[in-house]
């Protein structure tokens, strides 16, 4: 029955073959870089995610949210651009990066339990040099962490 309905509002959602764009924005920061990111924070927009998507630009990315951490894993099922996930602690701090190839249905997943994973074009953290450890600012992480 769960199924089913997930499927049922996939439907209304985002019709097949088409990027869900209507999500809700923040902003966050990496150093001195900007980030603009769409939020996907219900169990429909986690599931259609960066799908469809023929290009994007370099300075946006899409924010996973989720209400507990575990060990997120995404794959890039119908995502036709290469992405980077950063797999982020709820202090902000990139736990790890996963480079993801599109149409790839392996999963890539967070080495420790986080509630969020940001997407961005494949190169974009390579390029400004951010790596595991490196902290980001803005949205949910510029809040104390919950304890």
């Amino acid at each position: 029955m769960l199924a089913l309905s997930c499927s049922a509002a996939l439907a209304q959602r985002a019709p097949t073959g088409q990027p869900q764009l209507d999500l809700p924005r923040t902003t966050l920061t990496a150093g001195m870089h900007r980030i603009e990111v769409q939020l996907a924070s219900t169990p429909v927009q986690r599931q259609i995610g960066l799908m469809h998507r023929q290009s994007m630009p370099a300075h946006e990315g899409m924010l996973f949210t989720f209400d507990e951490p575990g060990v997120q894993c995404f794959w890039m099922k119908n995502t036709l651009i290469p992405l980077t996930a950063a797999f982020v602690a709820d202090d902000g701090t990139i736990v790890n990066l996963a480079d993801m190839k599109p149409l790839d249905e392996s999963s890539h997943c967070s080495a420790r339990p986080v509630r969020y994973v940001l997407e961005m074009n494949q190169g974009w953290f390579a390029q400004r040099h951010l790596k595991a450890g490196h902290r980001l600012g803005g949205g949910p992480f510029s809040k104390p962490a919950a304890r």
